[in-house]
């Protein structure tokens, strides 16, 4: 297995980027705190603002990094690589000319894009559910794999994140990253156990201080365990994974729930799902271990707590099992 790619990091994890979650403020608290912050283009309205974002999160780190002398971990931006995407190339051109660390794609793995963004010295990480996805990304030569198993927020899978990673690691020796239920270091650790080099945690940063998550999402979280998590395509087309009270708050019964619509990401549907996610909130099976509303450096305190604990706990078992 190749070590990560990922550099400056005090922890083997990534903050996902969440629509009209993540915004500037999470993203820079997670770079300080030693791990990847990132944010989709979209959360965003214009390319215009998208740039200026950017320019925050850079010259944020720079001066932190200038006044601590410390280095801050890289940051990322989501791509919709979807031809409905129409604002697709003109962030590319930007992430282009602010070179970008690293890029994560979704809804194709285009090995143009993936050149673009090479051309510069970034890196791409692609989602994906499945075996077969992960071997087209794999072709267009992606340089990690975000392999988002059962449980996860947002757009998930199905498949068990153990036979997930055991599949992909068969033919893909690059960075692996799992997503899936990821809500404490033992949780970071058992990911590294199961051969990832890295972990892929969203809904546990939803409810820090940093992030753009209104108050009645972040109680939601807190109050929610992992029967609570409705898997459906009813909202955007694309299957993912809800919290239970907050469709039912908009009258979305168990029937609708088996609805599946057209995939478009064009700007007038954009704008009625973003209306849809500001009520209708995602979170994956994790949500049962959440029961706080820690800043970003609190958590990460806290996880790497846990992840060193976990790790010492399970070098112990040598000692038992000879």
């Amino acid at each position: 297995m190749k070590a990560p790619f990922i550099p400056d990091l005090t922890l083997p994890a990534v903050a996902a980027p969440m629509f009209l979650i993540s915004g500037p403020k999470l993203v820079i608290e997670c770079c300080k705190n030693g791990i990847v912050g990132t944010f989709p283009a979209l959360n965003h309205r214009t390319t215009e603002g998208f740039e200026q974002w950017v320019i925050e999160i850079k010259a944020s780190l720079a001066d932190w990094e200038a006044e601590t002398g410390k280095t801050a971990a890289p940051f990322g931006v989501n791509l919709i690589v979807h031809k409905t995407n129409p604002r697709l190339q003109a962030d590319l051109e930007l992430v282009v000319k602010h070179k970008v660390p690293l890029i994560i794609t979704s809804l194709g793995a285009v090995s143009e894009l993936i050149d673009t963004v090479h051309g510069y010295g970034g890196l791409v990480f692609h989602d994906v559910i499945m075996k077969r996805h992960a071997k087209k990304a794999a072709q267009a030569g992606v340089d990690g794999l975000i392999l988002v198993a059962a449980g996860a927020g947002g757009h998930a899978g199905t498949i068990n994140p153990i036979p997930l990673v055991d599949e992909v690691r068969q033919f893909f020796d690059k960075t692996i990253l799992l997503s899936g239920c990821v809500s404490n270091g033992r949780d970071i650790a058992s990911a590294m156990q199961i051969g990832a080099d890295l972990a892929y945690m969203g809904t546990r940063f939803i409810n820090t201080k940093e992030s753009q998550a209104p108050e009645e999402y972040r109680k939601m979280i807190i109050e929610s365990g992992a029967s609570d998590i409705v898997y459906t395509a009813a909202v955007s087309g694309v299957h993912a994974n809800f919290l239970r009270p907050s469709l039912e708050a908009m009258g979305i019964t168990e029937e609708v729930w088996k609805i599946s619509g057209k995939v478009d990401f064009g700007e007038e549907l954009s704008a009625d799902e973003a209306k849809a996610w500001k009520t209708i909130w995602s979170a994956g099976q994790g949500v049962t271990k959440i029961k706080d509303n820690p800043s970003v450096g609190e958590l990460v305190d806290q996880l790497k707590t846990e992840f060193k604990e976990a790790i010492e706990e399970q070098a112990s078992l040598l000692e038992r099992y000879k």
